[in-house]
């Protein structure tokens, strides 16, 4: 931990940073991953949404 001190005597304490590490572009696979993901999770938004706008008697969208 660094620790400073200013002319009126008050600590000021810095925590250690961590060391910088560089993220490695995804593998294909994983990137697939990804993509299903996305699929997916539009796949139940557009479902959320159609379930929503399908009740006739309380519209939310109209």
């Amino acid at each position: 931990m660094y620790t400073t001190t200013n002319e009126d005597g008050i600590l000021n304490n810095y925590a250690d940073e961590p060391k910088i590490h560089y993220a490695e572009y995804p593998a294909i696979w994983e990137q697939r991953k990804y993509v299903l993901q996305g699929l997916f999770a539009t796949l139940i938004v557009t479902i959320l949404l159609i379930t929503l706008t399908a009740d006739c008697e309380n519209p939310v969208f109209h």
